[in-house]
């Protein structure tokens, strides 16, 4: 067996059982190029069932400031979806925590045979949510120094809880004010949509169009968590974390 196989065994293994292994080399890590060849590795051993994807690197000056082109995606698998309020156990790889947009989108999107555009993209979408994501690694690593730390790291996604969805309809999603905040230790992050590349629907049509480069096909309705709309929040204490965007609703997380 290769180092690369060895290393994905060793990274599945610590993502399956919640462990925390050493950090990767960083011939896997530094390029984001590699970083996604090991990623797809990775998520190709594992059997649990994908029941969407992420963007990540969204933040165009978090995207200026490492020197990368655009964000990337990750697979999002069926265990770390959790409902709203239910909770979260943390450790000292635990990068923060996030506040999002997420869509459910129509089976139907895979057979579309050209690309998706800003005009064709909302006939695919189902619904719309808040949701929260819980960022970390399965490695002994804290902060981030390039995309790629992320992407091998399976996305460095840890668990996603998902407020109540609704109907999709046009709202000017480019401009709603979130705030994510933990009443018990007084914190509060502010943020806005308009952070997420542009917006949070610009961000979909990013990792469909990147959904239909790679050839993944799930036949079924999925998810797409469209990136942090407050950036990424240290989790400065245990307890309820509650996620607002204006216009959508809320998702809560409860961390322990």
């Amino acid at each position: 067996m290769n180092e690369i196989d060895k290393l994905s065994n060793k990274l599945v293994k610590a993502f399956l059982k919640n462990k925390i292994i050493s950090p990767l080399p960083l011939k896997y890590t530094k390029k984001l190029s590699e970083a996604q060849k090991f990623r797809k590795l990775c998520e190709s051993k594992i059997k649990d069932p994908i029941i969407g994807f992420k963007a990540a690197g969204t933040g165009i000056p978090v995207i200026k400031k490492l020197k990368e082109k655009e964000p990337f995606y990750a697979s999002i698998f069926k265990k770390n979806l959790l409902k709203s309020g239910q909770k979260v156990k943390i450790n000292k790889s635990t990068l923060g925590i996030e506040l999002e947009v997420c869509y459910l989108i129509k089976q139907s999107f895979f057979s579309l045979k050209g690309s998706i555009t800003m005009k064709n993209v909302t006939k695919y979408i189902s619904h719309m949510a808040p949701c929260i994501e819980v960022i970390g690694y399965r490695q002994r690593k804290k902060g981030i120094t390039s995309f790629g730390d992320l992407c091998s790291d399976f996305g460095a996604n840890v668990k996603f809880l998902i407020g109540q969805k609704k109907k999709y309809k046009r709202i000017n999603i480019g401009n709603l004010k979130t705030v994510i905040l933990n009443k018990k230790i007084n914190q509060s992050v502010s943020g806005n949509t308009n952070t997420v590349y542009i917006n949070p629907l610009n961000s979909l049509r990013f990792v469909l169009n990147k959904l239909k480069k790679d050839k993944v096909n799930l036949n079924k309705d999925f998810y797409v968590f469209t990136g942090s709309t407050v950036g990424v929040v240290p989790i400065l204490g245990k307890g309820l974390y509650e996620g607002k965007v204006d216009g959508l609703g809320s998702a809560k997380a409860i961390i322990h």
